[in-house]
């Protein structure tokens, strides 16, 4: 895969904003040095004197004073406060948030100096060597496309103590040229740091930092905050620069000098140029049970009865486990356990509410979603933590299988013995990390439930194993062994170059998505290496280990924020998904906290990093700004013209009582519909610009990635739509049904079904030979086709009688399965010939279900044949849908819904989804809805719910009214027996309480629909 780069408006802005700062200054060709002083570029090369180029000088027609008016013209432009002064000698600070492409605008901007003003000496001062080799790396990849658009190519080296050419080679070449070093390459007291003072003898008695200062450099300081100490500060003088660079998306406060950009973390989301963060956080919750451990996952919810994933201890012949399983109402956590002594105190299931995605006991204890009570202890925590990583990426990586885009989960962990351990003859062993992950890997996908349309995606699956998927990337010692990285007392990354050779190298290969080449997708680090680590796809993100007051939380996310690309190297940015930037980038965390807590400091980081925005919406923060009216006129915003905009965002309900703006200015902003009265309405632009700038904590909150459950509200105007009036007073009558068929005709009928169709599986062993062929390639071992099947037959031609210990009650059993009487039930197994019956000994289980199948659609045949329905008086009141508790998880079995009776709709299927989206975009459809559980049909084979309730517009179809079930495939097998028969039930009730005007039928689309009402 080849990374592809767009140019970009922010970054081009960001550049600008330097090169304007200097306006003034003519283009100049780089200047020819001596050691005896500056000559002309005419002058002939002397080899013993000779040093280089360097940059030429600010022109002196070029004053500090103007200088200043140039830059608070710029902060100006971008909101920014104006500068009181100089701060020393062209100092200028860019304030970049953590993954937009920091690396990649400030190379841009050493084009666009060199461009305009033919400077063309950098030096990139990095505080580690984890940026430093990212710089690097960035380097290396940007190179083709920024010679394509400036037509020359950047020389950039990093620099080395022992490598001096390489500063001879920067001094020389008139070519744009960078070195790039880290903090402790000069500020260190190691010998290696002082060579760059010393007079060297290999450098001709010079020394190394005279010859790089003689070029008159412009340097760029990355992560100024992590770099300049004291003692930095100092040194750095000597490098005598032209001016000083600063990038970062953390300044330090006292350290921001002529700030002339800004892209914050609050306009980086804004203007979805990070991925968006959602949170899963891990909470113990309380005593109440001790030793009782439960770890509620989450919840399934469905038509059906609603189930809940729990993990907890399990009682089993080799020790006691942990399991996660999907419980229902009345699962008792004793019984199932293997009768464990911490579940005896009625741990039954009571309730599953998918209200605030919780489950509670008949004991009284409730617990939600990532929740943990009982004893749990720093493995089982983390054990927890790999697992939530596990099916988050599973849920990421479904979503965005087919659109191309491979998923990357990444762990951090402390020691590298938790991931790789060697024993006393140095061979390899998997570590606690390690185990955990393939085993709750392999629980995950073994009960994933995937859909039909899924089968590209279960391939992929499949040609993946949980040992391939996963792998580490530590420092490597001589004999090829994972370490701990080396990280010093005042530093915060490592400075082992292996480790983050290893991490750069294979950047591109991680994001390949043919799982032969690349089955890497979950990765393991040191977090020492946080700030190495720079790859797109990282969608999860986990840290096994204690969260430290040391390690912001803005850092832990930093490895993730970087919008994702796909298989095409494609950056999935808002020109390449246009709003959907935020539902394919998003960023889990899993944190061994809880969502608030984690979420709170989050916030907490964020504000205090856009400190200097404001947080209320003021007539201070429109006086004296600049606009421009629809000719491009500029005009002054006066303290008149600010209060009646106050007053006019007041009126239109803008700004609450705490002048914070409000949800219906960010919904107007959304669909364009923003008005600020006429007199400022030319002026709209300028002034959305300026309450960008206003900081809502509420707008930066991470989401909880727990908390996508909705509960659906009705929507009161469509609940009074003369449409929906009219189809209701169709259809809400009730009825009682009358059936009288011949029990004899019933029992003749399952007689001869079970006589002619009951064939019950023998249990027998099979036994398959094979041999290896000629092994010709790798693929023949890849695919299975060097074995050859040769022989296959039963074992011994004896079958295996089921064990005659387990006493079945066949009679009570089939009564259960079919509703007849034990007497009817009896007359059935008398019947059938006495070969069929003896079945029954071969495989009584399945005997039971095969032959209550049969009876059953003998049964829905009969009834088919033999019901009436009756109207009654009572009627369904609408009652049913005010009074409806219908929840359901975003994205997972619900969506929003525009002409639903209510605001959302819960789907059983990916079918029932598409139904809806084809309703919504309907130009004939009035309302509809789906029928709440409440709403039913009494049959003899249990209650019957129809999926769809449809009213047309009027005028557009000959039928208004509509009643569909909807069915995945139209298939007659599919709608035999009991089904069949709540069909016909449905249709019979409906002829009855309706003469005209209202359809019921079964569908499998909208076309079909439109087909069967068109007749």
């Amino acid at each position: 895969m080849k990374l592809q780069f767009k140019h970009q408006k922010f970054q081009a802005d960001a550049a600008k904003a330097v090169v304007d700062v200097f306006a003034g200054q003519p283009y100049m060709a780089p200047s020819y040095m001596m050691d005896r002083g500056k000559v002309t570029q005419q002058v002939l090369f002397d080899e013993e004197n000779y040093t280089g180029w360097g940059n030429q000088r600010i022109v002196p027609e070029l004053n500090n004073q103007m200088i200043l008016d140039n830059i608070r013209k710029i902060q100006r432009e971008h909101q920014i406060e104006p500068s009181s002064k100089l701060e020393g000698t062209y100092n200028l600070t860019i304030e970049m948030e953590t993954g937009v492409g920091k690396t990649y605008t400030y190379i841009k901007t050493m084009y666009e100096l060199n461009k305009h003003y033919g400077w063309s000496k950098f030096i990139v001062v990095v505080p580690s060597i984890a940026i430093r080799e990212g710089v690097y790396k960035s380097f290396q990849i940007t190179q083709e496309h920024f010679a394509e658009k400036y037509g020359k190519k950047i020389r950039f080296f990093i620099y080395n103590s022992s490598q001096l050419t390489e500063i001879d080679r920067f001094a020389s070449d008139n070519s744009i040229s960078v070195m790039i070093i880290n903090s402790q390459a000069f500020n260190a007291k190691g010998k290696d740091a002082r060579r760059i003072y010393m007079k060297l003898d290999e450098f001709r008695s010079r020394r190394p930092i005279d010859i790089i200062a003689k070029t008159n450099p412009i340097v760029i300081i990355d992560e100024p905050q992590s770099v300049e100490g004291k003692q930095t500060k100092k040194n750095l003088e000597e490098f005598s620069s032209l001016m000083t660079l600063r990038y970062s998306a953390t300044h330090k406060s006292d350290s921001i000098y002529n700030m002339v950009y800004r892209l914050d973390a609050m306009e980086a989301y804004n203007k979805k140029l990070v991925k968006k963060i959602m949170v899963k956080g891990i909470q113990e919750s309380g005593t109440t049970a001790t030793d009782s451990y439960i770890y509620m996952e989450g919840l399934n919810l469905s038509k059906a009865d609603p189930m809940a994933t729990i993990q907890f201890h399990m009682k089993g012949t080799s020790g006691v486990k942990t399991v996660s399983k999907k419980v229902g109402i009345g699962f008792d956590l004793y019984e199932n356990s293997g009768e464990m002594e911490e579940y005896r105190d009625n741990f039954i299931v009571k309730a599953i509410d998918g209200r605030d995605d919780s489950i509670e006991f008949v004991n009284g204890i409730k617990i939600c979603a990532g929740d943990v009570i009982g004893k749990v202890g720093e493995e089982q925590l983390r054990r927890i933590q790999i697992r939530e990583t596990i099916l988050s990426h599973i849920e990421r990586e479904r979503q965005l299988f087919y659109k191309g885009i491979k998923v990357l989960s990444l762990f951090f962990i402390d020691e590298v013995e938790h991931y790789r351990k060697y024993d006393n003859s140095g061979n390899p062993e998997n570590g606690i990390f390690v185990d955990m992950f393939e085993e709750e890997y392999e629980d995950i996908v073994k009960n994933l439930q995937i859909e039909i349309c899924e089968d590209g995606y279960i391939k992929y699956l499949q040609a993946i194993s949980a040992k391939k998927t996963h792998a580490g990337y530590f420092s490597i010692d001589k004999k090829g062994r994972m370490i701990n990285s080396k990280v010093g007392r005042s530093e915060t990354s490592s400075n082992d170059v292996d480790a983050y050779d290893l991490i750069m190298k294979n950047k591109e290969l991680l994001l390949d998505r043919n799982p032969g080449k690349s089955p890497v997708r979950f990765i393991f680090s040191h977090s020492a290496l946080r700030e190495g680590w720079d790859n797109p796809n990282v969608f999860q993100i986990c840290t096994l280990k204690q969260s430290s007051s040391d390690v912001r939380k803005r850092q832990e996310v930093g490895r993730g924020m970087r919008l994702c690309v796909n298989e095409h190297g494609d950056r999935m940015d808002e020109n390449a998904l246009g709003n959907d930037v935020h539902n394919i980038n998003v960023l889990t965390v899993i944190a061994s906290e809880s969502y608030d807590k984690f979420a709170k400091s989050l916030q907490s980081e964020i504000a205090e990093a856009v400190g200097s925005r404001p947080r209320q919406v003021t007539e201070s923060i429109f006086e004296n700004a600049k606009v421009h009216d629809k000719g491009g006129n500029e005009e002054t915003i006066d303290s008149a013209m600010a209060r009646r905009l106050i007053h006019c965002m007041i009126k239109m309900d803008y700004i609450d009582e705490n002048n914070a703006l409000t949800e219906k200015f960010y919904e107007d902003k959304a669909n364009g519909e923003v008005k600020f009265g006429d007199d400022m309405e030319q002026y709209k632009p300028d002034i959305l610009v300026i309450l960008d700038s206003i900081y809502d904590d509420k707008k930066m909150a991470p989401e909880n990635a727990r908390s996508n459950n909705v509960e659906l509200k009705v929507d009161t105007d469509k609940l009074a739509m003369s449409e929906f009036q009219a189809l209701w007073g169709k259809i809400n009558a009730k009825t009682a049904y009358v059936v009288d068929f011949d029990t004899d005709e019933l029992v003749k009928k399952a007689v001869a079904a079970l006589d002619s169709k009951l064939r019950v599986p023998k249990i027998f062993f099979k036994v398959e030979t094979g041999s290896m062929k000629e092994i010709k390639s790798k693929d023949d071992l890849l695919s299975g086709a060097s074995f050859v099947k040769e022989d296959s037959g039963i074992y011994g031609q004896t079958k295996i009688m089921a064990n005659t210990s387990i006493k079945y009650d066949l009679v009570g059993k089939l009564v259960e399965e079919t509703g007849l009487t034990r007497k009817t039930v009896i007359q059935i197994l008398i019947g059938i010939q006495l070969p069929v019956f003896n079945q029954f000994k071969d495989n009584p289980e399945e005997f039971i279900i095969q032959a209550a199948k049969l009876i059953n659609n003998e049964k829905a045949t009969a009834i088919i044949q033999h019901i009436t329905y009756d109207v009654l008086e009572d009627r369904y009141d609408t009652d049913l849908f005010t009074d409806a508790a219908i929840r359901g998880k975003l994205d997972v079995n619900a969506m929003k819904a525009d002409k639903h009776l209510f605001d959302h709709i819960v789907y059983d299927s990916a079918n029932e989804r598409k139904f809806a989206r084809e309703l919504d975009a309907s130009q004939e459809v009035a309302v509809y809805v789906k029928l709440p559980d409440g709403f039913f049909i009494s049959t003899p084979v249990g209650h019957y719910n129809p999926d769809w309730a449809i009213a047309f517009k009027n005028g557009t179809v000959k039928h208004i009214y509509f009643v569909a079930e909807t069915k995945g495939s139209m298939d007659t097998l599919e709608l035999r027996g009991i089904e069949d028969a709540k069909i016909h039930c449905a249709r019979e009730h409906f002829k009855a309480i309706s003469e005209e005007n209202v359809v019921y039928d079964v569908v499998d689309s909208y076309d079909a629909l439109l087909n069967k009402v068109m007749k």
